[in-house]
């Protein structure tokens, strides 16, 4: 089970965009994710007119590393960490550290 998961709302706690917020667009690799509106790279693309593609300078988001981001609590209003536990009917949620509260039913 990820601590972190696509949906999620995430807060960036290191790097160029540190404070800002977004919600997670996918996960790469177990390490790698998206956030939308986070880590903005500019990329000049050549126009290809069979493809369709308009040249030009394309904005897009970049993969953050998942040790530079923390899930977003909305009781705290801050970025916290995430545990898993398992439920007396044997089922796994995730849960803030800081005050126990489940994150997902």
């Amino acid at each position: 089970m990820n601590k972190i998961r696509k949906g999620d709302e995430v807060i960036v706690i290191t790097g160029k965009d540190k404070g800002k917020q977004g919600t997670v667009l996918g996960i790469l690799d177990r390490d790698r994710i998206l956030v939308e509106n986070i880590n903005i790279a500019k990329r000049h693309t050549k126009p290809n007119p069979q493809q369709g593609v308009a040249g030009g300078i394309v904005e897009k988001e970049m993969p953050l590393h998942m040790s530079n981001i923390a899930l977003f609590n909305p009781v705290t209003q801050k970025g916290d960490k995430v545990g898993i536990k398992t439920l007396e009917d044997g089922s796994k949620v995730r849960y803030f550290k800081s005050n126990g509260e489940v994150v997902d039913s």
